[in-house]
């Protein structure tokens, strides 16, 4: 019966969630457009392969991601308010922010997503060094901060320092819990941003991977969490539907950098971290092109991809860009549905 309740409550805001981020999408467009938030093409003979492929693309809005976590902020005040001033009514029934589940998560996505709207803002406007936004060593500070907080309250205020090891049990971490968290945090938000390069990308291997770990909350019995990663998936479903390629706005740092950091912190929720590099095997791909190219050019002065991340490698290879995009989803289903599988067997044997 339990269950049934909380599938429904799932459902229900997941579908609400969708609903009020189409309706406001249109506002915030406007608002884009109004005030000039357009991307900038970078030009400058350092990637001359990715000007040429994006040169189009030149003035979309970025920012979009302001409509996810904007939408999940918004419904989780009202049904909070809704708690506190008539426990009793409907609005009130849809309550899911708990201090055990899902207050860290959705203090994360807007942290994240103000420090990314900020960089996004600057970077659009040309404020700053290197043609505008924070620079690289300031922003991993400020999303450092953000994991240490994090890392503060499972180890100190949850009293957790254990992480699960599928098919094999719980092993003791004590304090080095806390660079472990930092470092999933960390690695998660910067190769999500990595990823969101063409349209729909980032968006809908971010939907599949929140809907694998909302799977595994909801079978774990962590019912408030599948609901906060219901509401996030109705909103990016709304975000997809206007960032299909050709996008309308792109998705920002606001978005890819918020989405990351509380993708991670929900892994780390469900004690399922280590299914996260299957879970998200394109975020992975995409972090680690980024890396051997680097390192290949800085140690032997040689690209092993025509450009990197590796979607643009097959964007260089004449792949169009709705093929690219729709393979990596399919990928990014298979490997979400596998986690799942992985984590369920897990539940059975352990």
């Amino acid at each position: 019966m339990l269950e049934t309740v909380a599938a429904m409550k799932v459902i229900l805001l997941t579908t609400t969630s969708f609903v009020i981020a189409m309706f406001w999408t249109p506002a915030l467009t406007h608002l884009l457009y109004k005030h000039k938030l357009g991307k900038s093409i970078r030009n400058e003979g350092k990637t001359p392969i990715f000007s040429k492929l994006h040169a189009k693309k030149a003035g979309t809005p970025t920012m979009g991601g302001v409509l996810v976590w904007g939408t999940v902020l918004f419904l989780a005040l009202v049904v909070t308010v809704a708690n506190v001033l008539a426990p009793d009514s409907r609005v009130a029934w849809f309550h899911f922010i708990s201090r055990s589940e899902t207050l860290l998560p959705l203090g994360a996505l807007v942290a994240a997503g103000l420090i990314g709207m900020v960089d996004d803002f600057l970077n659009v406007k040309g404020i700053g060094p290197e043609g505008g936004g924070i620079q690289f060593r300031h922003r991993f500070f400020l999303y450092a901060a953000i994991a240490s907080f994090g890392a503060y309250w499972f180890f100190v205020k949850l009293g957790w320092d254990v992480l699960h090891v599928p098919f094999y049990g719980d092993i003791l971490l004590g304090w080095w819990y806390i660079p472990f968290f930092f470092l999933v945090l960390i690695g998660t938000a910067f190769s999500v941003n990595q990823t969101d390069g063409l349209d729909g990308l980032a968006g809908g291997t971010l939907l599949t991977s929140f809907a694998a770990y909302g799977s595994i909350a909801f079978l774990q019995g962590r019912f408030d969490l599948a609901v906060f990663c219901g509401v996030i998936i109705g909103a990016l479903l709304a975000f997809l539907w206007f960032n299909i390629h050709p996008a309308r706005f792109f998705m920002g740092d606001t978005g890819a950098m918020s989405l990351g950091v509380t993708l991670a912190v929900i892994a780390m929720l469900t004690n399922y971290a280590l299914l996260l590099p299957i879970v998200g095997i394109i975020f992975v791909i995409e972090a680690a092109s980024t890396i051997i190219q680097i390192v290949s050019k800085k140690l032997f002065k040689k690209k092993v991809f025509l450009s990197a991340p590796i979607h643009h490698h097959f964007e260089a290879k004449k792949w169009p860009e709705s093929k690219i995009v729709m393979r990596f989803w399919v990928i990014s289903i298979v490997a979400a549905g596998f986690g799942v599988v992985l984590a369920l067997l897990d539940m059975a044997i352990t």
